[in-house]
């Protein structure tokens, strides 16, 4: 390592790209308050950090961000909107003592547990050693695929992926289950707060 020279690559470009792209679109879905806008945020959020994953050559998980992220997650929450008003309810100015306080008592246990941790690239870290060695050693001889990870997910952790993926349907069921999808009566409609006239017509009905 002593002769290591951090350079500007092209990909640290990307990915810085990518980072900043992903700060401002989480700024801008705090600060929304139309469900909609924020349900498209959160999918382009999920895009960029399918993009930022494959810059880290993990795919595997990019094609889950991907297909999870921003394609089952934004049509469960699109249809959840359907069953809610469009615009979040104004928020009562004021101050939340308790929240504040649980939100830095996390975030300091969270840095005070990066202290142990080891060096980044670290030959002696434990995930480069012992279980994890061997799997850099021998998936090249033993799975013909040139992407470590991908081929312990797929093959190593085969069950385990697999029961990962019966997880994630189940919860996708359950969800368009509540959201009454398929059903005789489907789900009721719902209007916008503050809409007096829809108001008045669903009564009228």
């Amino acid at each position: 390592m002593s002769g290591y020279s951090p350079t500007l690559s092209p990909v640290f470009l990307i990915d810085l790209a990518l980072l900043t792209m992903l700060i401002m679109v989480a700024t801008a879905m705090l600060k929304s308050r139309h469900l909609f806008a924020v349900v498209m945020l959160s999918g382009i959020y999920s895009l960029l950090s399918a993009a930022f994953f494959v810059s880290l050559d993990a795919v595997d998980v990019a094609f889950t961000e991907a297909a999870v992220g921003a394609g089952i997650s934004t049509v469960l929450m699109l249809g959840g909107m359907l069953l809610t008003a469009r615009r979040e309810k104004p928020k009562r100015p004021g101050r939340a003592p308790v929240a504040l306080a649980a939100v830095i008592a996390t975030g300091a246990a969270l840095f005070y547990a990066t202290i142990d941790m080891p060096a980044f690239g670290d030959a002696q870290a434990p995930a480069n050693n012992y279980i994890g060695q061997q799997y850099v050693e021998r998936t090249a001889s033993e799975i013909p695929m040139p992407n470590i990870v991908t081929a312990v997910l797929a093959s190593y952790r085969g069950f385990d992926t697999m029961g990962e993926t019966m997880v994630i349907f189940t919860a996708g069921v359950a969800v368009m289950l509540l959201l009454g999808i398929g059903s005789v009566r489907g789900g009721r409609d719902v209007k916008d707060t503050g809409n007096g006239v829809a108001r008045n017509k669903a009564e009228g009905e």
